[in-house]
């Protein structure tokens, strides 16, 4: 059999076949022209359900005469000219296949008329060779593309078309999505004649949470959590809902890449790995997100329907995603005394963490995610150690629920159906029995804001300070290991302990603090580890903030928190593992508080053991109910953290004696 070229009718049907899959897909070819024609109106008019009638009208910049000879060609696009402009395309359409092949399995016209012409044109393509057509018509700057009979040369495909209802489902759900895509534009759809949707283009200055409440639902705007990230080139906005606000099916799921719809595996995957902890297995994510990056670093000519794109940096676009949903959640799903007192700033969380001396090198994803981007900031060498503070968990923090600065909306992260774990207060007998023990002290945990710093030794809850922690257990001057046995936790947030035949009562909140503080002695030697954060933070500050960042530069990296000003900005690059787990927008200005209360006068040493205690306070939990298990574990890490002297000081102001004397006599003459 001989080798022909094929017809270009023929050739274009084939191609057809990948970009043409229903009336939809004319739509969006369609309405994607509109857009990238700069248009601010898109009125689209259906008729049974595309197979009749798909018109689609826009004010954009229109086509001249000239263009619309080539406009129904193959092959012929205005967007793209070189090899460098198909490397960075921000245009929706480049491959100048949709008209020609649109209008072989229809009747296609187009009509236009740009800004500078007087009169439009109109072209429709005809015959077996496809010979354009072109005649005067009436029309406003613009564009408006008719196509009628849709598969009416091709009964194959128009058999394997839906019903009516279904094929406008398609429709509507793509104009949705398109709506999602580009708030500054009016997009309106009808339906034989009947006005069906109307997406009011919004303001420069207006509130997109309305179109989203339009498309998504109510209950998608409520349970919607803001995310608003940027690092060098790259950045992603838009809502994420919490699991509250899950689905029974996947039909709320929208993202976009340099507002491109797409559906693309790596990101999805990495969405999912986001909620992985948070929904049950029969439930769905639901967001709107919005991932601009380069036009360089991505390519979209990877998919005939381009729903799909390519990274150049893959691991470092899906762990940012990962870590901007998975941190969100996280921070969100705290309950109250978990977060962050937006009045003080406190931070009510506390982890373990290491000194420097006992980090080890691990290899992991995130580092390697570094390494492959060029410039991040303080980016180890080739051939140097990895930090030991790069692990599963230390990817960049972001606090979902940073309030107005991030536009979110007013619902917040209190979200309705959460149930708040009430704290249940002591009874009157419990509060007279437990008085002495309740009675507050300098050390257990201030306000993060009002904190007052003054000498070191008053701070401080011992007369000195060991520079070295041992992780042997040692015995106590009176012959007893370490602070006893943990029998019970009375009223919820007390701990009862057994020691030298005698029974002992202490509060699990002063514990913590002394635990903490216990945890942070390394800084006073050899320093904390630090822990570089993925996606440095953001902060604006004066310039006075500024300069004491420069001025205690040596004190914070002490305590592994490296900040970094630049103009009217801190760069946050790193912090020691436990402020990891806390919003930084609220903690950072509260620290540059309490470093303005501190005495200049006061030797490195004093300011040292200061933030220590100050830090302490701060990361000491406010926390619900203790149960037995939490108890036995802070006492074993306060024997760990203090030993010798140390130790026994921190009982004797920490514990008190219970007297068990009356009772017993009371029973013994009972």
């Amino acid at each position: 059999m001989a080798i022909e070229i094929l017809p270009a009718r023929l050739a274009n049907q084939i191609a057809a076949g990948e970009v043409v899959e229903r009336p939809a897909s004319v739509v969006k070819e369609l309405v994607e022209n509109s857009i990238d024609a700069g248009a601010t109106r898109i009125d689209v008019d259906i008729e049974k359900g595309g197979s009749k009638l798909i018109r689609v009208r826009d004010n954009g910049c229109g086509i001249s005469k000239a263009d619309l000879q080539l406009a129904l060609s193959r092959h012929a696009t205005s967007k793209i000219h070189s090899l460098d402009d198909l490397e960075a395309i921000m245009s929706l359409g480049f491959r100048g296949e949709a008209l020609a092949s649109v209008s072989s399995v229809s009747r296609l016209t187009i009509t236009s008329r740009p800004a500078d012409q007087q009169e439009a044109w109109s072209a429709f393509a005809e015959g077996r060779e496809m010979a354009v057509n072109v005649k005067p018509a009436a029309h406003p700057v613009g564009c408006t593309v008719e196509v009628v009979d849709l598969f009416f040369n091709t009964p194959a495909r128009r058999k394997f078309l839906r019903t009516e209802k279904t094929e406008f489902g398609h429709i509507d759900e793509l104009l949705r999505r398109i709506a999602l895509s580009r708030f500054d534009i009016t997009i309106n759809l009808r339906h034989n004649g009947t006005q069906v949707r109307q997406y009011r283009r919004v303001p420069e200055n207006g509130d997109p949470l309305r179109r989203v409440k339009a498309i998504c639902g109510q209950k998608f705007v409520e349970h919607a959590l803001r995310i608003d990230l940027h690092h060098h080139d790259m950045a992603l906005t838009g809502w994420i809902c919490t699991p509250e606000g899950a689905r029974q099916q996947n039909d709320m799921q929208h993202c976009f890449v340099n507002q491109r719809m797409m559906k693309d595996k790596l990101i999805n995957h990495a969405i999912r790995q986001g909620y992985e902890q948070s929904l049950a297995r029969d439930q769905y994510a639901a967001f709107v997100l919005y991932i601009d990056v380069d036009p360089h670093q991505v390519d979209v000519n990877v998919h005939p329907a381009k729903h799909e794109v390519r990274f150049h940096q893959a691991r470092l676009v899906h762990d940012f995603i990962y870590q901007a949903i998975y941190d969100g959640l996280q921070q969100a799903s705290l309950p109250e005394d978990h977060s962050v007192n937006p009045e003080t700033g406190e931070v009510r969380e506390a982890v373990t963490y290491q000194p420097r001396a006992s980090a080890t090198a691990n290899p992991n994803p995130y580092q390697q995610a570094v390494d492959a981007f060029p410039d991040y900031p303080g980016k180890r060498q080739a051939g140097a150690a990895s930090p030991a503070s790069w692990s599963s968990d230390t990817a960049y923090k972001h606090h979902a629920n940073d309030g107005p600065t991030r536009g979110r909306p007013s619902h917040g992260s209190d979200w309705p159906g959460r149930a708040d774990t009430p704290s249940r207060s002591p009874s009157k007998q419990a509060t007279q029995a437990y008085q002495a023990l309740m009675t507050p002290q300098p050390d257990a945990g201030a306000d993060l804001g009002g904190a007052t710093p003054t000498r070191a030794m008053s701070l401080s809850p011992f007369d000195s300070v060991p520079a070295a922690l041992d992780t042997v257990s040692t015995t106590t001057s009176t012959g007893q290991p370490g602070l006893g046995k943990v029998l019970s936790v009375v009223e919820q947030h007390y701990v009862l302990m057994v020691w030298g035949e005698r029974l002992w009562l202490a509060d699990h909140h002063r514990l913590e603090c002394w635990r903490h503080q216990g945890a942070l002695q390394p800084a006073l030697g050899e320093g904390l580890v630090t822990q570089p954060l993925l996606i440095p933070q953001r902060l604006s500050a004066s310039t006075e903030e500024c300069q004491r960042v420069i001025q205690y530069q040596a004190l914070l990296g002490q305590f592994g928190i490296h900040i970094r000003p630049k103009g009217q900005q801190l760069m946050v690059m790193s912090v020691c593992q436990p402020l990891r787990q806390h919003n930084l927008q609220a903690f950072i200005p509260a620290l540059l508080a309490f470093l303005a209360q501190l005495d200049p006068e006061q030797s490195h040493m004093d300011h040292s053991a200061s933030m220590c205690c100050w830090l302490a306070k701060q990361l000491t939990v406010a926390s619900d109910p203790v149960s037995l298990a939490q108890a036995v574990q802070t006492v074993s890490d306060v024997e760990q953290y203090w030993q010798g002297d140390a130790l026994e000081k921190g009982r004797q102001r920490y514990f008190k004696r219970i007297d068990l004397t009356s009772v017993i006599e009371a029973l013994q003459h009972d």
